[in-house]
This record gives structure tokens, sequence and C-alpha cells, in this order.
């Protein structure tokens, strides 16, 4: 069985984070593994809570599943503070870990910034390099270049800069500000337009997490980068279309669309 790490924070309600990153892996048949970032108080109407584990700790986490179980693809998703992002970079490189797909979360789908300003140096000098694929959006791409995205042909110059910069595969979303779901795969052997049809849900709470784990399990399986990444957005649009409503706000989306089965104990 081919397995999966996530490096990330923890969502309380279970749509985003670790928990949208373990149902999406368990969905794709992959064994999923956990490193918390840290533990947030939060909903699908906002996150009134973050608190950030030690750097100490990370490294513990990290370490222990490396050394058993080894994994085939690593997705990073929040981490806020400059010692935290410097442990993962550390131990990534002295692992060798393979197939890194890190999603740069700053800015959480209500609104609430999630990582400090010191750290995006820290994460541009340390992390971002070691990425195979990095998947920002556009107010990500933004803050990443400081350069503003307002067409499609602002996605292709951002992208280029960004994997000029970082020298790795970029996956630019374009679901913010640009309104339609077309997003943009930049890799050495060029450009990919991914076509997409908006899916009138209001429901997106956790898409980035789960697109960028899905993607991670795809490239856990050996699927080359530009499969991995068609797969995945054809996942995370049936998972949304499925038309999941729950709480009060932008709530989660159906992970377990495709999951069936009922079992039974004498």
């Amino acid at each position: 069985m081919k397995t999966a790490l996530t490096i990330a924070g923890s969502d309380s309600s279970g749509g985003a984070g670790i928990q949208a990153d373990i149902k999406t892996m368990m969905a794709h048949r992959i064994y999923a593994m956990s490193a918390v970032t840290a533990l947030t108080a939060q909903n699908t109407t906002g996150v009134t809570q973050i608190f950030n584990v030690s750097a100490e700790f990370l490294e513990k986490q990290i370490d222990a599943v490396f050394t058993d179980i080894y994994p085939d693809a690593v997705k990073i998703g929040m981490v806020s503070e400059e010692e935290l992002i410097k442990v993962i970079a550390k131990r990534l490189i002295y692992y060798k870990a393979g197939n890194i797909v890190i999603d740069p979360v700053m800015v959480s789908t209500s609104g609430a910034r999630l990582i400090s300003e010191n750290a995006v140096a820290v994460l541009r000098n340390t992390l971002l390099p070691l990425a195979d694929l990095i998947t920002p959006n556009i107010p990500e791409a933004e803050v990443l270049t400081g350069k503003k995205i307002e067409k499609a042909e602002d996605m292709e110059v951002v992208a280029a800069e960004i994997y000029r910069e970082f020298g790795c595969s970029v996956l630019l979303k374009g679901g913010h500000q640009i309104h339609d779901a077309n997003d943009l795969l930049y890799q050495k052997s060029g450009i990919h337009w991914f076509r997409g049809k908006r899916i009138e849900n209001p429901n997106t709470h956790g898409t980035g997490c789960t697109l960028s784990s899905a993607i991670a399990s795809n490239l856990a399986k050996g699927k080359d980068m530009e499969h991995a990444v068609a797969e995945a957005k054809n996942y995370i649009s049936l998972a949304l279309g499925d038309m999941l409503n729950l709480g009060k706000g932008s709530g989660p989306m159906n992970h377990a669309f495709a999951v069936e089965g009922e079992y039974k104990t004498e």
C-alpha cells in the first residue's frame, strides 16, 4: 500500500487541514500519516484561536513517521511560525523526502490570517525550494511575487516567476478573483491549463487542503505531475458536486462521496 504524510494544522470542524488531508488520502486508497503543526479552534464561520506546537515536538512527530513507515509523498499545509518551517525543511532534507507538495496556506477561506509576516520569508528561503509542486491560490501567489493578478495572462507571468525562483512545478489556482475554475500548471515541460466548470456550491471549506492532498496521493501512486493534478481536480469537482451542506458558514465538501460499504459485527 502506498503511503503519504501530511504536515499541517488541525481543523476542529473536520473540513480542512489534517482532517481533510487524511480523508482525501483514504479516499485515494493511500495510507495516511500526520505531523500536526498547530491546533486550531475553528468551524465553518471562522478561526477563533491557533495553538502552535513546539519545534521540538514537530521534529519528533516527523522523525517517528520517517523512521518507521517511510512516506511515498509528503503534503505540507499550514505552518505559521519560522522555527516550525525550519524544522520541517531540515528533516525533509535529512530523510531525502520525495513527492513534496506544498500548499502555502496564508489565509483561510473565511479570511483569517494563518501565517506570520516573518514566517513568509523563512518559507521562501528554506521550504519552498524543496517542493516538487507548490499550489498557491491567487492571493498567495500575489504575496509570493508582489504582483497583482487580474487576468489569465497575469497568472502565466506570476507562475513563471514562482517557477524560476523555487525551481519546482507550480499549480496556480484560478478560483479567487478570476471567476472561473481554471488552474494553471507551470513546469519544466511547459504550461498546461486545466479548464474547469465552476460548481455553484458555497461550501468550499478546505478545498485547497483537499486538492493538494489529492495530488500528493496521486504522486505517491507513481503518476506523473500532469495526470496527478488532472485526477485530483476531478476528485475535488465530484466532492463539491455532491453538495454536502453542513454548518452555518462556508461548509465542508463530502470527501467520502465515492466510499461505499457497510460493515457489521456479529
